[in-house]
């Protein structure tokens, strides 16, 4: 993989990161699917956006039932 390819999928990855913070922030906890069609981008844009967000310690997660629900840590 070239470097400038890594350096584009890292901007992509955090402008992701914004858009799945922006619909949490807006909407409240959501579970994945939910997640994924708010924000319109790939399933796997938005992994690992939440893998980001989740590494910068932004989200909390919840599981309720078979579904585990994704939102914003209080600040």
């Amino acid at each position: 993989m070239a470097t400038a390819s890594c350096t584009s999928c890292t901007t992509e990855i955090g402008a992701t990161a914004g858009v799945v913070w922006k619909q949490l922030s807006e909407n409240g906890p959501m579970d994945l699917t939910k997640l994924v069609k708010a924000v319109g981008e790939p399933r796997d844009a938005v992994m690992q956006a939440i893998g980001w967000l989740a590494r910068e310690d932004k989200l909390s997660f919840e599981d309720n039932g078979r579904k585990r629900m994704i939102g914003l840590r209080p600040q």
